[in-house]
């Protein structure tokens, strides 16, 4: 190795052992989330209708999603593949903040709304849909780049 590529090499450790690095760190990515449009389950038109089928997402970046259920019937939300290839910071229903590490099923039984704050950290094509309605077209995807 060349005397100045040993230089340029050691200044690199140097600052980031001293902070430098922290210049492009600054500040929680996490809370800095984009708000993707609704997802509403079933309208007066269709009980089976969804008002997204595929959202696009970048690894991470922060990003928040209301899912509303118009009450037309019981819903489940699931994405179970999606659910294991993101950070979920947290989901926010009905005044209540849920911290957890996963998240399984919402289940809608009437109408109502539930927040999911996430960053995605494993790119590809992931599967949303209502449980046992997805033959009935509601299947979406969130592909992740």
């Amino acid at each position: 190795m060349t005397t100045l590529k040993t230089l340029t090499l050691g200044l690199i450790v140097l600052s980031g052992l001293i902070g430098f690095d922290n210049i492009y760190a600054a500040g929680d990515l996490t809370r800095r989330s984009q708000a993707l449009p609704d997802l509403v389950l079933g309208n007066e038109a269709s009980d089976y209708s969804m008002s997204q089928m595929e959202y696009q997402l970048e690894t991470g970046k922060a990003y928040q999603l209301k899912i509303i259920a118009s009450g037309q019937k019981e819903y489940a939300f699931q994405a179970p593949e999606f659910a294991t290839s993101i950070f979920l910071r947290k989901v926010e229903a009905g005044g209540v903040e849920i911290k957890a590490i996963t998240l399984t099923e919402l289940e809608f039984e009437d109408a109502g709304e539930a927040e999911i704050f996430f960053v995605p950290i494993k790119p590809g094509k992931f599967r949303f849909y209502a449980k046992g309605l997805e033959g009935k077209g509601m299947l979406g995807h969130f592909v992740v780049k």
